[in-house]
């Protein structure tokens, strides 16, 4: 009998948070991963107590711990794309930027997360800064939305597109070779507009408006299906291209769960 030989699998690793409601941090990823046909690992960095309401808690979990998971996944399997999702502290991003660069990554896809969609700031000063000299010279691309640009770029308040673009012009030349400042969170016709930016091309980056409140998750969800689409052999564009279909479909299905907001239905196509 002949062996039949499988085709193999594109692997993807997300290095994240927990959230303990589903909506976003490593649960979002995996199911975005899954999704796309990708098989999905991860590294956990922190556990939060979360549901559609709120956050209740964080508790990181040690360097080491982090820095184990990351080797015990690579000295196994073959993962093609990583992304970084909350980082929480000085130390585990160091950690993080570290095990990038003594293990050869190049499809890295770099969420920021340092300040919430409603401008709320979740790192401190020294985990900022760590981000943006460590962490981001290591990128193929960074997705900050416009809070997170402001910060990166040092512009005071992004509110207009001529603002965006000129914040990803800045945050590129921090060293990774991508930017996408992302419009979710801006207001009237820039709501959902992102700004791409990789050295050379400036584009605008438009899908259609889904009007929803329940939108937890989707800044995860988008740096994961664009991990997902490099993972699977997409040259950069198209990959950032076909994640904001997906997340645009996300949001059409999103799940009106809990008392709060609802996360994007991450599985919309088995509805």
């Amino acid at each position: 009998m002949q062996n039949l030989i499988k085709p193999e699998v594109p692997i993807a690793m997300t290095i994240a948070g927990s959230d303990s409601g589903g909506g976003a941090g490593i649960q979002a990823d995996l199911r975005t991963f899954a999704f796309h046909r990708v098989h999905g690992t991860c590294a956990v960095t922190c556990v939060t107590a979360q549901n559609t309401l709120g956050v209740t808690r964080v508790d990181a979990l040690p360097s080491e711990a982090i820095a184990a998971q990351i080797e015990a996944v690579v000295s196994d399997m073959r993962v093609l794309a990583i992304k970084t999702g909350m980082l929480l502290s000085q130390d585990i991003i160091k950690t993080v930027a570290r095990k990038i660069v003594a293990l050869g990554f190049s499809n890295i896809v770099v969420d920021p997360v340092m300040v919430s969609r409603a401008g709320v700031q979740l790192l401190d000063n020294d985990a900022i800064n760590t981000i943006k000299y460590a962490l981001l010279p290591l990128a193929a691309i960074a997705t900050p939305n416009r809070y997170e640009a402001q910060i990166l770029s040092g512009i005071p308040e992004i509110t207009t597109l001529e603002q965006m673009q000129a914040a990803a012009q800045t945050i590129c030349q921090l060293g990774c070779r991508t930017v996408l400042v992302k419009g979710g969170g801006m207001t009237g016709n820039l709501r959902g507009v992102d700004v791409w930016f990789d050295g050379k091309r400036l584009e605008v980056l438009q899908t259609e408006t889904v009007d929803t409140t329940h939108t937890h998750g989707t800044g995860c969800t988008l740096s994961a299906a664009i991990a997902a689409n490099l993972a699977l052999g997409l040259p950069l564009l198209p990959a950032v291209q076909a994640a904001k279909q997906y997340v645009t479909q996300a949001l059409k299905h999103s799940l009106a769960i809990g008392q709060g907001q609802g996360p994007v239905g991450h599985f919309f196509a088995l509805l």
